[in-house]
């Protein structure tokens, strides 16, 4: 009996984890939908912009943050870690990349981390910011206007954003993006554009726009890879309990048959004891008196 009280228990306490894990999944299943379709939107924007871009990107070269500095010797690495961990190896493989990233760099490197997961667990940064599970356009503004802070003050000659780039839901990979100096894109043609109220002034507004952009895609497609990393992480947890149910109310079904086969061993030897035991069960023999 102690043995089939253990087994329950057990099921019991698998079976509240995987309503935890099936609960997790369908919240990163809505935040993941949610990230995914506002990554979307902003990529139709981006494009736009971009080939906007190219077509007057000839005058913006003497732009602040298209020019390089006249010395490299300072980067700055923008970490987008996860906000929490039960993402499989999202974190780590991204925290991996960067510690490599960072040990084969020659120039002197300085770092912001966003997300809490990397703040509570990274010392040394600069910067240690807060970052949402669905990064805004007001979020993205304000790191922008930080990090265009630092390089125009000469903090960093570039400012490179590190994040895990979204392939497929089953499917992220650590990569870098330069943001600072921005490189303009080629191959635009002008065509019938008219800027007002000049192309000098449309250019420097689209390039922060881009920039602005850049980053908030940047954050969004991180944060589309966690929240896929961790539905797929809990999809798989809920498998596996799955799993270990079936195998503990099979494993419970034994003990139960080997339980009630003892029960019936006992009571069949009982009775026979029993029975055996009874008095006028044996036969007598009648002694014949003598006559007289």
């Amino acid at each position: 009996m102690a043995n089939l009280r253990a087994i329950r228990m057990r099921i019991k306490s698998v079976e509240s984890t995987r309503q935890i894990t099936r609960s997790m999944k369908m919240v990163a299943a809505a935040k993941l939908r949610k990230t995914q379709s506002a990554s979307n939107r902003l990529r139709d924007y981006a494009d736009k912009a971009e080939q906007i871009l190219a077509a007057l990107g000839g005058g913006a070269g003497e732009n602040p943050f298209c020019k390089p500095h006249g010395e490299n010797k300072k980067v700055c690495y923008v970490l987008l870690m996860g906000n929490r961990g039960l993402c499989g190896t999202y974190n780590h493989s991204l925290l991996r990349f960067f510690t490599e990233l960072r040990a084969g760099e020659e120039r002197e490197s300085l770092f912001y981390v966003l997300g809490r997961w990397g703040r509570d667990l990274i010392s040394g940064a600069e910067e240690r910011l807060e970052l949402s599970d669905a990064p805004t356009a007001q979020e993205a503004h304000d790191l922008t206007e930080k990090l265009k802070q630092l390089y125009t003050e000469g903090g960093a000659d570039e400012i490179v954003l590190v994040y895990q780039q979204f392939k497929s839901v089953l499917q992220q990979s650590p990569g870098t993006r330069t943001l600072l100096p921005l490189k303009l894109p080629e191959g635009g043609e002008k065509g019938d554009v008219i800027c007002e109220p000049d192309e000098k002034a449309v250019l420097d507004r689209l390039v922060e726009l881009t920039l602005q952009t850049t980053v908030h895609a940047a954050l969004l497609e991180g944060r589309t890879g966690e929240h896929a990393a961790r539905m797929t992480a809990m999809s798989s947890a809920s498998d596996n309990t799955d799993e270990l149910i079936s195998k503990l109310t099979l494993e419970l079904n034994h003990a139960r048959q080997a339980a009630i086969t003892t029960e019936i061993s006992e009571i069949v030897g009982g009775a026979a004891g029993c029975t055996a035991a009874s008095p006028g069960s044996g036969h007598t023999t009648p002694q014949s008196s003598g006559g007289p």
